[in-house]
């Protein structure tokens, strides 16, 4: 059954190449959006509720995961196809893409405004008085993050555990991200399951992220250096891994004072060159995508080893 979980990882990342990002057509999205319903109607701050909501909600993911691998048991096949629709349900590598393309594209040719709102389907920060420099910088922190999270997040845990891991580690990302509107208390569970789940997945993007470098004609001693030496000021044990591998990678900065909407944050600056711009966005696409293809090899390999040590138990 290794086997048939290695091929469905590996078609459905063709899948989701393939046939691009029909976003409002995946399940992901009727359950980003049922989330969202479901957060709107909890009126209690209570950290309880929080607990709740991120329970509920995750549980569902993965309860749906658990029924669709014991489904796909009955033959390699369906295992096979029952992972790669899964894995096609929640990747997210062809929407990041093409958003960041947008991205590149829009700031090239001065289009702010247009970037400002391709920005904020992304991530969160407020972007209404940033120019040039600042979204450049808020791109390339974005795709390196989503990367970790929507793209190399779902292929490790669908290697380690299948359809659960993939709709789990896909539905707790979507929860942190619905959650950041809420009060610290409210959010404290959905940030703490996110960051357990993302502890391993983040340093293996960093890691992929490292050797992608030169691919894209980018610093693979860069990449290490920033990653090692930057992220050690960084207040969360996740967030600026990547991005920091990313600034490494392109000889950029990023990082530094960021405003949310619950407030600004003066986060570490990542990364030692000078300001990005238009361009070291493209090449992060590019990096990102490179990044997502060693995933997709990375797990196929996970997938392998996983299943010959429960044969050998």
């Amino acid at each position: 059954m290794s086997a048939a979980r290695a091929i469905g990882l590996v078609l459905g990342v063709a899948a989701d190449g393939a046939i691009g990002d029909p976003r409002s057509r995946r399940p992901v999205t009727a359950f980003a959006r049922a989330a969202a319903a479901v957060d709107a109607k909890v009126r209690s701050k209570h950290p309880a509720a929080g607990v709740l909501w991120t329970g509920g909600l995750a549980g569902s993911a993965v309860l749906a995961g658990v029924l669709a691998e014991r489904a796909g048991r009955r033959s390699p096949v369906l295992q096979a196809t029952t992972t790669a629709v899964t894995t096609w349900a929640v990747l997210g590598a062809a929407g990041l893409a093409a958003h960041g393309t947008s991205l590149a594209r829009d700031l090239e040719e001065g289009e702010l405004e247009t970037a400002r709102t391709t920005l904020s389907t992304l991530d969160p920060r407020v972007a209404d008085s940033l120019g040039v420099i600042g979204l450049s910088r808020a791109s390339v922190e974005t795709l390196a993050e989503n990367t970790a999270n929507v793209v190399v997040a779902p292929l490790v845990w669908g290697a380690l555990a299948g359809a659960p891991g993939l709709l789990g580690s896909r539905a707790i990302s979507l929860l942190r991200g619905l959650g950041r509107g809420r009060p610290e208390r409210y959010r404290w569970f959905v940030a703490r399951l996110d960051e357990i789940v993302h502890l391993v997945p983040t340093r293996v993007a960093a890691g992929l992220t490292v050797l992608a470098a030169p691919v894209v004609g980018g610093s693979a001693g860069g990449a290490w250096r920033a990653w090692r030496r930057d992220t050690t000021a960084h207040p969360s044990p996740n967030a600026g891994r990547v991005e920091a591998a990313f600034a490494g990678a392109l000889e950029i900065r990023v990082g530094g004072r960021t405003v949310y909407p619950h407030g600004v944050e003066e986060l570490p600056v990542l990364g030692i060159g000078r300001n990005p711009d238009a361009g070291h966005v493209t090449r992060a696409v590019e990096l990102s995508r490179v990044v997502g293809w060693l995933g997709a090899l990375s797990s196929v390999a996970l997938a392998a080893l996983v299943g010959l040590w429960r044969r050998r138990r």
